[in-house]
């Protein structure tokens, strides 16, 4: 068991005031920090440009760049959003000449599949490979009749949560725009829902960005991979159906509220800043008063699109239930629901999963108040794609794999 014993919450106070939005030059300083972990060029070996993860207005651009008419931007965007299209020989309403010429200039990818697991469960995970060989996780969670897909922002992790397994693997950089709405793209490639469906009946019908690093450390090309998975003339998701999850970055939360409106989950774990400074280390470059007033300002936040908070239940740490009532404190006047996470284990984690008579003295202290706190059921633990596991396993195996 870790060292670290529960912290026992100060007696209840109202809530702290809403802080005011945080500087340009912040929000500055972490834009310059992602660009220290800035993507390759997305360009395959032969030097033909990449498609996918262009926005409209470079698809355009690049269009014109070898002599075609800007409509044509229009046309390939269909064909490579809508109808999942990778081989320009397959763009029906394009003639053959000019379906050479593109083949010529550009490519249409996706990351590679390595492995593919699927649990008892029906959980499935991708490791996928991108072009410079760096490996990412994906996780797609089936709910009855319909399922959202897990995506990563980084390969790797900068915040070192103490819980997470992914944090344990240095970040080594952030991915592109075409990386990022990809793992999507290839999760429909495994269950075969191209064309993109008319009606809800699918089965990859959401996102959550909970898979490995940061998501708002690597803001302007996730934002720019949410608006293409967005488009109405394309693969269509709406903002309802993605959450976008963060453990603090309090500057690029309001930036993301305001420029994407997606459903906003909040990696919480703690309500104290002494416990949370140890367990989330994010916590004390943003604590807790200042995560909880970028809450308050999140746009569009109401009782049919409540934040949600994620908290992992760990033994004899943040368990306790004057924990449970601080949390209440801090949620109060928040349209907000709570999902409490047994903790999942990993090789080498200090930490114990809470019992389960105490996660539901948890539970009732913070239904009690109204807020829904279901428990969440672990899914795909078998093949590690749980909550909290992801970690790939490039470097070990690179390590010990015999060179060629």
């Amino acid at each position: 068991m870790n060292a670290l014993s529960p912290v026992e919450p100060k007696v209840l106070t109202p809530p702290a005031p809403l802080t005011a939005t945080l500087t340009e030059a912040e929000r500055t300083r972490i834009l310059a920090k992602s660009a220290l972990f800035a993507p390759p060029a997305q360009v395959d070996a032969s030097g033909r440009r990449e498609l996918v993860g262009l926005s409209r207005e470079e698809l355009v651009e690049a269009v014109l760049g070898i002599g075609e008419k800007p409509f044509r931007a229009k046309q390939i965007w269909h064909w490579i959003y809508h109808q999942g299209t990778r081989d320009f020989a397959a763009m029906s309403s394009i003639a053959k000449p000019l379906q050479a010429k593109l083949a010529e200039h550009f490519t249409i990818g996706r990351p590679t599949v390595t492995t593919e697991q699927t649990s008892t469960d029906g959980t499935r995970k991708w490791l996928l490979a991108m072009r410079d060989n760096q490996q990412v996780e994906t996780v797609y969670i089936p709910d009855d009749d319909r399922g959202a897909v897990c995506i990563s922002t980084q390969v790797g992790c900068t915040l070192s949560c103490r819980f997470c397994h992914t944090g344990t693997q240095k970040l080594v950089r952030n991915l592109s725009p075409g990386e990022i709405v990809g793992q999507f793209m290839a999760a429909r490639d495994s269950y075969g829902e191209w064309p993109t469906p008319n009606d809800e009946r699918r089965l990859v019908s959401n996102i959550v960005v909970m898979g490995m690093g940061e998501p708002l450390y690597n803001y302007e090309n996730l934002a720019q991979a949410l608006k293409i998975v967005m488009d109405g003339e394309g693969i269509a998701l709406s903002r309802r159906r993605i959450t976008l999850s963060t453990s603090g970055v309090v500057p690029m939360m309001d930036r993301a509220g305001a420029e994407l409106g997606v459903n906003l989950a909040v990696s919480l774990h703690a309500v104290t800043n002494e416990l949370r400074d140890e367990i989330v280390p994010l916590n004390r470059k943003y604590p807790i008063e200042e995560l909880m007033a970028a809450c308050h300002r999140y746009p569009g936040a109401s009782n049919a699109r409540r934040i949600t908070f994620e908290y992992v239940m760990l033994d004899g740490i943040n368990d306790s239930e004057a924990e449970a009532r601080e949390l209440v404190r801090l949620l109060h006047g928040l349209p907000a629901k709570v999902n409490l996470i047994p903790f999942n284990p990993w090789p080498g984690s200090p930490y114990a999963t809470s019992k389960r008579a105490q996660i539901e003295r948890f539970a009732n202290i913070l239904n009690d108040a109204g807020y829904a706190s279901p428990v969440r059921r672990p899914r795909g633990k078998d093949i590690m794609a749980a909550c909290g596991q992801l970690k790939t396993e490039s470097e070990r195996q690179r390590k010990t794999t015999p060179a060629a």
